[in-house]
């Protein structure tokens, strides 16, 4: 009888140990078999140094798998955005209210007692993306102002702005080229953080437009904007799989 066939492994790949995925990655630079875990997309990377070690990497996991369970048993769990929730937007508490008719979500103001509130229509999954919708506009807004700021102080034309919906980064810069404006993205979840983090992600990236790597003259530069940088990288790896939870 013929066993049945060997599970192609390549670049990317999902494969299940136990009920834990394990993705699969080739990464040239490494020097040995790692694992990792992904905390913005529940997940844990095993990484090989070439396509042949793959095999090694699914043996290593596998030999893992008490640790494995144990990293992603303790990521925080999807907080899905519905009404009665309370998140935390531009550092102040909001409210998640669904208005009694079909309205365009919007961030209403804290006033008096009441705190700030998002309101927004539909139900379940509608309502969410109404609730994204509103808190995107509010992160463009930030970022903008933010960037503008940065721009001016390092004597920089104010690039094009736009947020994204990325797990894997907080923000990403690509330099002007042929007369074509810069370009900066921003993950819209900036705005469930402390206001000094947006801040120091917008400091990161407005540096990219002066040197496009992590050089020391790179941190110099952000270190010359923003001050000593080390908190908010802390803060981020610390509380970053938090923020990806909501509305995950």
């Amino acid at each position: 009888m013929l066993g049945r066939p060997a599970i192609k492994l390549s670049d990317g790949a999902v494969v299940l140990i136990g009920d834990a995925p394990i993705r699969l990655r080739v990464n040239a630079r490494a020097r040995r078999v790692s694992l990792r875990v992904d905390a913005a997309r529940g997940e844990v990377v095993a990484t090989a140094p070439s396509p042949r070690r793959l095999n090694d990497a699914v043996k290593f996991a596998q030999s893992r798998i008490g640790w494995i369970a144990a990293q992603l048993h303790a990521l925080p769990a999807p907080q899905p955005l519905a009404p009665g929730r309370t998140i935390m937007v531009g550092g102040a508490p909001c409210r998640l209210e669904r208005a009694a008719m079909r309205i365009k979500g919007r961030l209403i103001p804290a006033k008096d007692d009441e705190p700030l509130r998002l309101m927004a229509s539909g139900e379940a999954d509608a309502y969410a993306r109404a609730a994204v919708r509103v808190l995107k506009a509010a992160t463009l807004e930030h970022v903008t102002a933010r960037t503008a700021h940065y721009a001016s102080a390092l004597d920089q034309p104010m690039p094009d702005i736009a947020v994204m919906d990325a797990r894997m980064r907080w923000g990403s810069c690509r330099q002007g080229l042929g007369g074509e404006p810069a370009r900066i993205r921003y993950n819209w979840r900036l705005i469930l953080a402390p206001p000094w983090i947006l801040d120091y992600v917008a400091a990161h990236e407005v540096a990219h437009l002066i040197e496009a790597n992590h050089s020391p003259a790179y941190w110099a530069v952000v270190k010359g904007v923003f001050g000593d940088h080390r908190p908010a990288r802390a803060w981020l790896k610390a509380h970053g799989a938090s923020l990806h939870a909501i509305g995950g």
